[in-house]
């Protein structure tokens, strides 16, 4: 079978050029050019040309340098500080306490910023301190908050779901919206564990001695208002069919300026880091995403997806042998790669398997994007456990033993969207379109 042999030497070139420090998307440009010089009689300049061209040149793209912008201002803002002393009062009663700030502050945060990596440090260098100052256990305070920063992958509006809509060309709306209930489901999981574990371990949480009013605890509330306001604004506006993803965007960095402004955080040096900031990270995924788009009509050319989507057909594998081997798949390449890279390294060789086995592309997104999850609090590159290091200067396998728990947590809530595959597909069904 030439084509597997092709497959093979392709693949092993990849992770040669990675391995050497070329840039992620060089290494897909080379790797399809030399599939298609190599193996096919196409035009390589036009065909190189008109697919990078048209990559760069998608509106849906202009709603992610927008979003990174929202997350990047918001990072630089007093909104972990606020959402801290707003979420604390009301947890107190709780079993774990505080540490559901962690949870329920990095649920709200993904709301806005779309990124885990922003999320595990926004929340992180306000709840770290203060829980370790009142004597929370360290396994608890850094594995909720490396499992819950995950969320910003998930939950709306996600970078990484603008990339899969984009590489598989997906509604962003859509994907977006499919995003919300798998979302909840995993705030709650992660509540439910932080309950359980304190239930089987009664003197580890510090009770809490400050006793606060009703009136106290309202008056907390008024500091989640804009957060709240903020995420309503872009994902209620998308969800109604009021505005497309790329206009929420727009309509978000208005707001986050705003939000910004009111807080006395908004300054002449944050302004234009933020947008280096955004301006770089954007650059980066957009090079990614052009390099991807090559190596997928390379791949078109060479004939490698197709049979492999016959080969796979052709073993008779069932619906759910096929997800868990991905899985596998996607958390062996996410020990190595950044979630982007991961997405869109796979799309042009894995989507015809998945179309071909009957799945859903919409649910597909959410899947890996879960299992891409798994892989931010997973070593060597797991970039949560990075983030927190940082913050920390805490050995990297002990973050990562203390976020196991949320490793398997998320597993189970992979489980949960596969068998129950509505947590996904009823709220797009319910939109429409």
């Amino acid at each position: 079978m030439p084509e597997l042999f092709l497959a093979l030497f392709l693949l092993i070139l990849l992770f040669a050029l990675l391995a050497g420090g070329l840039w992620v998307a060089f290494s897909l440009l080379v790797v399809g050019m030399t599939g298609m010089v190599l193996f096919t009689d196409a035009p390589l300049g036009s065909v190189l040309a008109t697919t990078v061209w048209g990559a760069s040149n998608s509106w849906s793209l202009a709603a992610l340098p927008l979003f990174i912008w929202m997350g990047e201002i918001l990072f630089r803002s007093r909104l972990s500080e606020d959402m801290f002393a707003g979420l604390a009062p009301w947890l107190t009663h709780l079993p774990g306490r505080l540490v559901h700030v962690n949870i329920l502050g990095c649920a709200l945060f993904a709301a806005v910023s779309g990124s885990s990596a922003a999320t595990a440090a926004t929340i992180g260098k306000m709840s770290i301190p203060e829980l370790k100052r009142r004597g929370y256990p360290e396994s608890l305070i850094l594995g909720s908050l490396a499992g819950s920063a995950t969320l910003g992958l998930l939950i709306p509006p996600s970078i990484i779901l603008i990339v899969y809509g984009v590489a598989t060309e997906q509604s962003i709306a859509r994907l977006f919206v499919a995003g919300v209930l798998p979302g909840v489901l995993l705030i709650g999981l992660f509540i439910a564990y932080v309950t359980v574990w304190s239930f089987l371990h009664p003197g580890a949480i510090p009770e809490e001695k400050v006793e606060i009013s009703l009136r106290g605890k309202l008056k907390g509330l008024t500091l989640l208002m804009p957060v709240t306001l903020l995420i309503f604004g872009v994902i209620g506006s998308i969800y109604s069919g009021i505005a497309s993803p790329t206009d929420a965007a727009a309509v978000g960095v208005v707001l986050a300026l705003g939000l910004s402004a009111w807080s006395g955080t908004l300054n002449r040096q944050n302004f234009i880091d933020g947008l280096l900031g955004a301006t770089k990270t954007s650059c980066m995924i957009s090079f990614i995403l052009a390099g991807a788009a090559f190596l997928t009509v390379a791949m078109g050319f060479t004939g490698i997806p197709k049979m492999l989507a016959v080969w796979i057909s052709g073993m008779g594998l069932s619906h759910y042998t096929l997800l868990a081997a991905l899985t596998v798949f996607f958390i062996v390449m996410g020990c190595f790669l950044d979630g982007i890279s991961v997405v869109v390294l796979t799309t042009s060789v894995i989507m015809p398997m998945v179309e071909q086995a009957g799945i859903d592309v919409l649910w597909f997104g959410i899947f890996v994007v879960i299992v891409v999850e798994m892989a931010q609090i997973t070593p060597p590159v797991g970039f949560n456990l990075f983030v927190i290091q940082g913050l920390t200067g805490i050995d990297i396998l002990r973050i990562a033993a203390a976020a196991l728990p949320f490793f398997l947590l998320l597993m189970l809530g992979l489980v949960l969207i596969s068998v129950f595959p509505q947590i996904v597909t009823v709220l797009p069904m319910m939109m429409g379109g």
